[in-house]
């Protein structure tokens, strides 16, 4: 929600400073990147994501404020001292190569934007809203030096009404932001402020399309439909002024349907005899014209759309619960979309780039989309709509150490994002809790989304049960309360979930087979996985995973998701590369695959991609080393050859080959060859930590100062320390001591965390609650949520 004030809170200081240098700043340039998709090349500051923001409340009367702004980025609460930085490219979050900044924002700072817009013509009557798509994650706006209104949460959608702050002519629009991502009490996903893993990086700031839209005084404010199939008719309401009435007609194609006249604010019902039902084969979509009437004249008019469908919990013939989509069972077919982009992170480069990844996912044979813990610009759902994709959305987790005031506000925003995805067809499941990330509450809050959307089905804990390897991580004794399904989590091949009367069983996760294509990764030398496999292999063991989900099929599984669609950053187990140019398995064969669960799959969009090598890495590698040692070494060689080395199992091959990479680079290096020094670098004893240590500043820049830190502490781990806490029974911690010193801060903190670990798993209680309560004192802001509140109860146990 925003908060409207009529109050002028003038910054004069903060806004003359800002615009002192306006002229300085820099034209756009895309920053470098590791890899890139297809779609990158075509952004431009006159093209970026000018599609209308919002298919299903559609009016003419519109200007995107997409394009360059100016920024810039200060400490927090430092409003004296704005100055311009230079140009950012809006919406693409300030942390993306695509925005032309490329800059990590720190919780302690705040961002700054700035644009200059033209008043536009506005008749008698008539207002100015101001809409943003998502602005991660706090945010202020003022136009003409007013505060005109804020908004909290990185998710939602937001509108102002700027009309009494304008002035003729030019008016200057300014954002202010603050986002402390993980460090927050808001809700955040997977970006963290220290990515590794299956941890990505983070999104700040403006990241989905800002516009501006011309409507009457007393205007229709938004839409509620929710279809029912067995009555043939679709629930409406339309939000706007009372007194106010409304006609609403539907359309098949340029047919007539029928229409329905009443109240604004009123609940009414729009009969749709013999209705066309929509599902993934045959997404049929009815338009919609809604138009609010005073005295029998039209004062607003909006275009929409949509759907009928039902989602339901049923038993089929044999008794068995089962997903059913328009009243017969349909078994869910999934995979675990991100939603990340290494050009854009949060943002897809273009409109076309954002529907190719639902059509590449149809296109591979499945028919539903988990969409992981992320909120997705409207635009995405209307794709899935009109290609046929079903959704499970996520609620997108608490701050998983869940302080004080991140109930409420996760509480707050998932309501918000129930309202605003209510009207797609394409949602059918929500998803509450993953992997116990800040769970609480679970029953209660359970019952609230159930009574708030009872038209959806609700997946209260996705992988509450989850095993890795077989090994179940922790257990729960009132899995599933309240909710729809039961759902395991399986790594790497699929499980039969516990069976419950009256819920159906699902298999939420599944796979995480690593798989690594050299070329393109987006960390060079990683290919997490939970286990890891060579493209040859990934085919016959994926068709395995599905010939037992067929199976369990029979046994009563009616859905499972699996991961993944794409490689996101350092995991490298999607089956498709990161920059989605190449298919690690052909899409033919993925629906030959998928065919026994999801027989009918409609029209298949068309997309391209690169088949994988298949040649057994061995081979290929062994060629390369031939190169070697006939004398070739030039750097874009003996890179490639350490990644290749790596994937073959030669180690040697792979510390000879980085090696001699790092001594060819002479700095100043690229953001890219310093990427790649880290990744080949693994030891205080490999020519890489040399490098990065004499030219710290350098590498900090690139990196960010906590990344360049932690790829410093493993080093020094690794060189230093393992070697002598692994000489006998008892680690001479003193001597460990004497190792790290040289090294400073690093040092000293992976000191206090080997020392907390270690005293931890021994139960050492005595050394621990000092070391553990200095780590957490000196360090504690930089240890993950879950890690910090686990060792802050072992200290408040045992002190």
């Amino acid at each position: 929600m925003f908060k409207h004030t009529k109050k002028c809170l003038f910054l004069a200081t903060a806004l003359l400073n800002f615009l002192s240098i306006d002229g300085q700043a820099q034209d756009y340039k895309m920053q470098n990147v590791s890899i890139q998709t297809r779609w990158a090349k075509e952004v431009s500051p006159t093209n970026a994501l000018k599609e209308y923001p919002r298919p299903q409340m559609v009016r003419p009367n519109w200007t995107n404020l997409n394009g360059l702004w100016d920024y810039a980025i200060t400490p927090k609460n430092l409003d004296t001292k704005v100055l311009s930085e230079g140009k950012i490219l809006v919406p693409y979050p300030v942390e993306s190569a695509l925005s032309g900044v490329k800059k990590a924002l720190l919780p302690d700072q705040q961002l700054f934007y700035k644009k200059t817009f033209v008043k536009p013509v506005l008749k008698t009557g008539e207002r100015l809203l101001l809409h943003f798509g998502a602005v991660d994650w706090q945010v202020t706006v003022y136009v003409n030096s007013k505060e005109v209104g804020s908004h909290t949460g990185g998710y939602s959608s937001f509108s102002i009404d700027v009309s009494d702050a304008l002035i003729s002519g030019d008016n200057l629009l300014m954002v202010k932001v603050w986002d402390p991502t993980d460090q927050g009490i808001g809700p955040h996903g997977k970006q963290v402020l220290n990515p590794a893993n299956i941890y990505y990086t983070p999104t700040s700031g403006i990241w989905q399309t800002v516009w501006m839209e011309v409507v009457p005084t007393a205007h229709i404010e938004g839409l509620v439909m929710t279809p029912d199939i067995d009555k043939g008719v679709l629930n409406l309401k339309v939000n706007g002024a009372a007194g106010y009435s409304v006609e609403a007609t539907a359309f098949d194609g340029k047919t007539k349907v029928n229409a329905v006249f009443g109240a604004a604010d009123s609940d009414l019902e729009l009969a749709v005899k013999n209705p066309k039902l929509w599902s993934p084969e045959a997404p049929f979509l009815y338009d919609l014209s809604i138009k609010l009437l005073k005295d029998g004249k039209v004062v607003d008019e909006v275009k929409s759309y949509f759907g009928m469908r039902k989602i339901s919990i049923a038993k089929d013939a044999a008794g068995v619960d089962r997903i059913f989509l328009n009243n017969k069972p349909y078994y869910n077919l999934g995979t675990l979309d991100q939603g990340f982009w290494p050009d854009g992170l949060y943002t897809a480069p273009t409109d076309e780039a954002l529907a190719f990844d639902i059509k590449a996912i149809k296109a591979m044979g499945f028919n539903t989309i988990r969409k992981h813990i992320k909120v997705e610009p409207a635009r995405w759902y209307y794709h899935a709509d009109k290609l046929g994709m079903l959704v499970w959305q996520d609620f997108v987790n608490p701050n998983q150490g869940l302080p004080e005031g991140s109930k409420e506000e996760f509480e707050r925003e998932s309501a918000a994002e129930m309202a605003q995805l209510h009207n797609y067809p394409s949602i059918v499941c929500w998803v509450l809790f993953n992997e116990k990330w800040g769970q609480y509450d679970q029953q209660r809050l359970s019952e609230w989304v159930k009574k708030t959307d009872p038209s959806r089905i609700l997946n209260g804990h996705s992988g509450e049960l989850l095993y890795v390897n077989e090994v179940l991580r922790s257990p729960s004794p009132n899995a599933y309360v309240s909710a729809d399904m039961t759902d395991v989590h399986a790594y790497p091949d699929p499980m039969m979930p516990i069976r419950m009367d009256g819920k159906v069983q699902v298999c939420g996760e599944f796979g995480g087979i690593g798989v690594f294509i050299p070329e393109h990764q987006w960390l060079t030398g990683s290919a997490w996985g939970y286990i890891q496999e060579k493209p040859a292999g990934l085919m016959a063991k994926y068709k395995i995973m599905n010939q037992h989900l067929q199976l369990f099929e029979k046994q009563g599984l009616s859905g499972s998701i699996y991961t993944q669609p794409f490689d996101v950053e350092g995991e490298q187990n999607g089956l498709m590369t990161y920059d989605r140019e190449v298919v690690k398995i052909p899409f033919a064969e993925l629906r030959k695959i998928h065919s026994a669960l999801n027989p009918v799959m409609g029209t298949i969009p068309v997309v391209t991609a690169k088949d994988a090598d298949l040649t057994e890495p061995g081979l290929l590698y062994s060629a390369i080393l031939g190169q070697y040692i006939a004398g070739k070494r030039d750097t874009t060689f003996l890179k490639k050859m350490a990644m290749m080395a790596t994937q073959a199992g030669d180690k040697t091959g792979s510390e000879l080959a980085g090696s001699a990479y790092i001594s060819g680079l002479k700095m100043p290096l690229s953001d890219e060859e310093m990427a790649s020094v880290v990744s080949f670098t693994k030891s205080t004893k490999d020519p890489g930590f040399a490098l990065m240590n004499t030219n710290a500043a350098a590498f900090k820049k690139s990196m960010g100062d906590r990344k360049y830190t932690v790829a410093m502490m493993n080093m020094i781990l690794k060189g230093e320390m393992e070697p002598l806490m692994n000489a006998g029974d008892q680690v001479d911690w003193a001597a460990v001591e004497t190792a790290v010193k040289p090294y400073g801060a690093p040092g000293e903190e992976i000191l206090l965390r080997a020392k907390t670990i270690g005293f931890y798993n021994k139960q050492d209680w005595k050394n621990y609650v000092p070391a553990a309560s200095a780590y957490l004192e000196k360090f504690g802001v930089n240890v993950p949520e879950t890690e910090r509140a686990m060792f802050q109860t072992a200290i408040d146990q045992h002190k």
